[in-house]
């Protein structure tokens, strides 16, 4: 019956209908929005449905004589399904103009969402590209922890730092760890300052007006909560690891005792790392060295990571360089798998210290269990309050379980399988999800299809056990 009802429309009327209900003319389009978060499950509005992007290029430029900031974001992605309209997590700044694919699009913000709808929807499998100018001056956001994220200035510049969702607080994107990207980030700012940000330096060049850009370029994915930006005065140094890797690093005035620190072994780390967990997977490393007081804690930002101050141990700088592997090349799926960023990161430490003369993993393990700060000063943490895998809330994703019984676990799976078994599984994990995502059940599933050995016990006890481990 409908058929029939349908035939005798006179053909114009009959394409006005299926373009109405389409979405367009010419090729069929069903677009319908894009999600506006991702449903994560400690940050559910973090990240947004329909697309995933492939490229940021992020052209900024900021004053800290007057701590405006003036950027166009161009973002090239794939729409996942056909588009109605899309969302970009955006805080704060003011939004000034909005096209995709060139022409201009309606948009509207609501909290931290910034709604975009294109002249014509966008079809599933296209690649798109949505440019979106702002300014105003950034501010930053504070962690369910407490801890303080985003764009801050400093006494003399600023610093962006993003863990879990600042960096929305300085350009608009699709602000979840799943959704990893290209990067250009141009940096133009008052002569005289530096301006360092992640990957290479493609070039400095004067703009005519008393003014630096800065060209870098992030050609690995990168997860947008591990992009930086830094603008300062401060003193720059380069070189090679024996094995050729790059380094960039940048230290803030009154920070020189980095220089002669343990942030000065930072070329031996990259080789000792290289040799425990695989081939560094970026092609630079380095450091960045913040102003004392600027920030209460260190950061992974990619390639780069930052210090709040010139570091005073060792096994900090390892820490963070470990995340270059884990956390930042093999990244996420959801923010309640921060164990595996942070359980291995606080594992390298141990490793770092049983291959220079120092406490084994194995007594680093047993003081935990024994509270004995003799051998590690954090061995009577609150260490088993509850599972590394599951902690109870968005403030605990950093807290210590997630460190040192994330840590512990690895060591009862090399327990299990022995070292040379363990140490194949960890070179493994690092290649086989190398630039990708990864979740809790990946590792698990993937622990015992390489090693061959059931560890239902230690994902049991240690993993997602809720009571403390014996």
């Amino acid at each position: 019956m409908e058929h029939r009802a349908l035939s005798r429309l006179a053909a114009p009327a009959v394409a006005a209908l299926l373009a109405l209900t389409t979405g367009c003319t010419g090729d069929t389009v069903q677009g319908r929005p894009g999600a506006s978060g991702l449903r994560d499950p400690y940050f559910p509005r973090a990240g947004n449905g329909g697309y995933q992007v492939d490229h940021y290029a992020l052209d900024l430029d900021y004053d800290p004589a007057d701590g405006q900031l003036h950027g166009t974001a161009v973002i090239t992605a794939r729409a996942e399904q056909g588009l109605s309209s899309f969302n970009l997590d955006f805080s704060g700044l003011s939004v000034e103009a909005v096209t995709v694919q060139g022409a201009a699009a309606r948009y509207n913000r609501t909290g931290n969402e910034l709604t975009v709808r294109p002249a014509e929807d966008l079809k599933k499998g296209e690649v798109f590209r949505t440019e979106v100018d702002y300014s105003g001056k950034p501010k930053p956001l504070a962690d369910p922890d407490g801890s303080k994220e985003g764009w801050i200035t400093t006494g003399d510049g600023a610093v962006a730092v993003g863990e879990p969702v600042g960096s929305m607080t300085w350009f608009p994107g699709n602000h979840h760890p799943s959704d990893k990207a290209a990067y250009d980030i141009t940096l133009t700012v008052p002569r005289g300052y530096e301006a360092v940000s992640n990957g290479e330096l493609r070039s400095r060049t004067e703009d005519g007006d008393g003014r630096t850009v800065f060209a870098w370029h992030s050609p690995e994915p990168m997860a947008s909560y591990l992009a930086t930006a830094v603008i300062g005065p401060y003193k720059v140094t380069t070189g090679r690891t024996p094995s050729g890797v790059g380094l960039y690093s940048a230290v803030a005035p009154g920070e020189a005792a980095a220089s002669t620190g343990p942030l000065a072994r930072l070329p031996e780390m990259v080789e000792w790392g290289s040799g425990r967990f695989g081939p560094y997977p970026f092609a630079s490393a380095g450091a960045i060295v913040l102003p004392a007081g600027t920030l209460g804690y260190a950061l992974e930002t990619q390639g780069r990571p930052v210090f709040p101050g010139a570091p005073t141990s060792q096994e900090l700088v390892v820490h963070e360089l470990a995340h270059q592997w884990f956390g930042n090349s093999v990244s996420p799926k959801s923010w309640k798998d921060m164990w595996l960023n942070e359980g291995f990161a606080t594992y390298a430490e141990w490793l770092w210290a049983e291959d220079h003369d120092g406490p084994t993993a194995q007594e680093h393990f047993e003081a935990f269990l024994a509270g004995d700060t003799d051998v590690d000063a954090e061995a009577d943490s609150d260490w088993d309050a509850f599972p590394p895998a599951a902690p109870p809330g968005p403030e605990e994703i950093s807290a210590q379980p997630v460190y040192y019984r994330g840590a512990m676990v690895l060591h009862r799976i090399r327990q299990e399988v022995g070292d040379a078994t363990f140490f194949a599984l960890v070179r493994g994990w690092a290649a086989d999800h190398r630039h990708g995502n990864a979740s809790t059940a990946d590792f698990t599933a993937y622990a015992e299809e390489k090693t061959g050995h059931d560890l239902k016990k230690v994902w049991d006890v240690w993993l997602y056990g809720k009571d403390r481990p014996e």
